[in-house]
């Protein structure tokens, strides 16, 4: 999967700016806030429809205008889409082959990314919820099946919280409505619990070799860590537990307003399987971001099995921290798929000739970009 071309049209402080990219490597050079990472948000938002960075739209739309567009032209295989979203304050609109998309289902998946950020500590660092956030975005850009049942989740555990509500404020109200919300919330909790523990088996089987590659010796593994005790993830398996839990908690529930069980509350950990280290709390900062950047290479094998293509690799000024070797050993590392990267730095110092002998190198300055 390549994105050959892009256009960015009102878009943070791009006014109009047109990008023919290399199938393999491209590389953004300039100083801070030039508008490097812009570039890499614009696909971040068309590929996934929103943005790694804010969550308010009026923040990606230049400043006195109304609405901005990014376009991007796909490459996977012989097939070539047409992508395009369409920003303003109220909405979102997405389109394919210049057909409007009315379900963010239907249009994600047409551009797989991964993306690393020098922010991407906090996956570590951070709460649960912004690791499952990280696993929600990577599964629903491989599976259509996880994307479609967790929307699906989310809207019969808004309607069960809602009951809970209802059922504690109101002493007549029906619980049989809620053991039918609670049914159905079942269903789709197993498919999710099936699909991220599949996920996390995956990860588990390549990690360790990268981690191996870029640092030392540990032995590094993802633990999914589910707020309810599951020994088995076949599906009687699983309704039964979660079935149980919901009747055995029920009031604790009801009291609370909110359903307490179940993917929503889900968690996952960087360890060290010798010594059994959750990194969050035992290791050190460059161990929590080599572990990152693991567990992301690790991902690349994971997509081309799953979507029968490579994601496009998004690298935002990751190199700033890392040391010679630990740069040159994740570019080689990525030189060994044919896999399309987009690179923002500050200089191109200390990177081997021969990783970038071949690469696409723009200059940026002043939201302006011009091909070196």
């Amino acid at each position: 999967m390549k994105i050959t071309k892009l256009n960015l049209i009102n878009f943070r402080n791009y006014s109009n700016e047109s990008l023919n990219l290399g199938e393999r490597m491209n590389i953004f050079i300039g100083d801070n806030a030039q508008g490097k990472t812009n570039i890499l948000e614009a696909i971040t938002i068309l590929a996934l429809t929103k943005s790694h960075r804010v969550n308010y739209n009026p923040n990606i739309i230049q400043f006195n205008k109304k609405k901005s567009t990014i376009k991007g032209v796909v490459k996977k295989d012989k097939i070539i889409s047409k992508l395009e979203i369409e920003i303003s304050e109220e909405a979102k609109k997405f389109k394919i082959n210049k057909t409007e998309i009315k379900k963010v289902a239907d249009y994600i998946a047409h551009l797989n990314i991964i993306i690393f950020t020098p922010d991407d500590l906090e996956i570590i660092k951070a709460s649960p919820n912004v690791r499952r956030n990280l696993l929600n975005i990577q599964l629903s850009q491989i599976s259509k099946t996880y994307l479609n049942t967790y929307n699906q989740y989310n809207k019969l555990l808004k309607t069960r919280n809602e009951y809970l509500k209802i059922l504690f404020n109101n002493n007549i109200a029906d619980k049989t409505y809620l053991d039918v919300i609670t049914d159905k919330l079942i269903e789709k909790a197993i498919v999710i619990y099936q699909l991220r523990k599949e996920y996390i088996d995956l990860i588990n089987l390549r990690i360790n070799k990268y981690y191996n590659e870029i640092a030392d010796n540990e032995v590094l593994e993802v633990e999914y860590v589910p707020n309810v005790e599951i020994t088995d993830y076949e599906y009687e398996a699983l309704r039964k537990t979660l079935k149980y839990k919901y009747k055995k908690y029920y009031l604790k529930e009801l009291n609370y307003g909110m359903t307490i069980y179940g993917p929503h509350r889900d968690e996952f950990l960087f360890k060290f399987k010798t010594t059994d280290r959750d990194l969050k709390f035992f290791g050190s900062q460059g161990q929590q971001k080599l572990a990152i950047i693991s567990f992301k290479l690790t991902e690349i094998e994971i997509f081309k099995e799953k979507c029968g293509a490579y994601p496009v690799l998004l690298l935002d000024d990751i190199f700033s921290e890392l040391d010679i070797a630990k740069r040159n050993k994740i570019l080689k590392l990525v030189g060994n798929y044919d896999i399309q990267s987009i690179i923002t730095t500050t200089d191109l110092k200390n990177i081997r000739k021969n990783f970038i002998k071949d690469a696409f190198i723009f200059e940026v300055k002043a939201g302006k970009v011009e091909r070196k």
